[in-house]
């Protein structure tokens, strides 16, 4: 009979018959390597979405104004993410982060608003 062993760090198990880790510290390091690929993935992006959130929340005390791209840009406002879409009946497409957006204006200038919908 071939004997079982320790997923994370492969030591022989004595136990429970079901048992697939010698110890709590080896199934915690085990379920951390499993998810750490996917999870710093996703921990990166929401560090950009909630940097994009802060630069237009600061930018936007009244709930709704204008600034510039560049004023954007100088403070590292990444504008390849957001968390959605909603485009007006007349086409105007505003790009948000949660509650505040964004949409783009002529001569480099950005429409701010916040959404209280959310």
């Amino acid at each position: 009979m071939e004997q079982r062993k320790c997923l994370d760090c492969g030591e022989p198990l004595k136990g429970r018959a079901d048992q697939k880790f010698c110890n709590d510290l080896c199934r915690n390091s085990f379920n951390n390597k499993k998810l750490s690929g996917s999870t710093n993935f996703m921990r990166k992006i929401n560090r950009i979405l909630k940097k994009n959130h802060a630069i237009l929340e600061g930018l936007n005390p009244n709930e709704k104004s204008i600034t510039f791209k560049g004023t954007l840009e100088k403070q590292d406002f990444n504008f390849k993410y957001y968390t959605n879409v909603y485009t007006t009946k007349t086409g105007r497409v505003y790009y948000f982060c949660y509650d505040q957006g964004y949409s783009q204006l002529e001569n480099n200038k950005y429409m701010l608003v916040k959404n209280e919908d959310f």
